[in-house]
């Protein structure tokens, strides 16, 4: 994974989230669990260390934001 970057935490409530899982399914729907709560600009895709088992994935969220309503309380 690239570095995080200042930016992507300049304020209170922005949060870098890095995930590693065992397929792309699993990140993926992990990531949408994310999206179904919180304000999130998600991957649009998985990577692959060479000789690492498993995927990554980074996805950005934004705390400030709302909770969905949809979200259990």
């Amino acid at each position: 994974m690239n570095p995080i970057n200042e930016a992507h935490v300049s304020e209170p409530g922005l949060v870098v989230v890095d995930v590693a899982a065992a397929d792309d399914a699993t990140a993926l729907a992990f990531q949408q669990l994310l999206a179904d709560r919180w304000a999130t600009s998600p991957a649009q895709h998985t990577t692959r260390d060479a000789g690492e088992p498993g995927v990554r994935l980074r996805c950005y969220l934004d705390l400030r934001q709302p909770v969905s309503p949809a979200a259990p309380r």
